[in-house]
């Protein structure tokens, strides 16, 4: 079971980011640098240690979650990742999230599939577009 956050707070938003950054099956390299260029940390109001907590927790919540789904990428199921998405509901909270997301996503030159269904998903329950990136 995945722990829950406050809703908008630093941790619900910066789960979304590592959710998208490990929806391929693995922590890349060049997604961890881009998130660390971009501040994503900051951005999202949190110190280094705080993002790094975040992300070491769901790399535990995944590791235990019965809804994981493992075939060469890391998926939680519909309704966890639905639950996940409720906990952000600013509305510009959930702009600057989606943006970030397709921004480490797209950092190692590509958007797999993973990443790609996490994205659709978000932009589809917040009814928001895809940022377009400019790198």
């Amino acid at each position: 079971m995945m722990r829950s956050y406050p809703a908008d707070s630093p941790q619900a938003a910066a789960r979304l980011v590592v959710l998208a950054m490990l929806a391929d099956g693995h922590l890349d390299r060049d997604e961890l640098a881009r998130a660390e260029a971009l501040g994503v940390h900051e951005q999202l109001g949190l110190d280094r240690a705080g993002w790094h907590a975040v992300l070491h927790g769901f790399c535990e919540d995944l590791l235990s979650s019965v809804g994981l789904a493992w075939g060469g990428a890391c998926q939680v199921d519909p309704a966890t990742l639905q639950s996940l998405l409720a906990e952000v509901r600013d509305p510009a909270l959930r702009e600057r999230v989606l943006a970030l997301c397709l921004e480490v996503a797209e950092a190692d030159g590509r958007l797999t599939e993973g990443e790609g269904q996490v994205l659709a998903h978000a932009g589809l329950a917040w009814r928001l577009p895809l940022p377009v990136t400019t790198t």
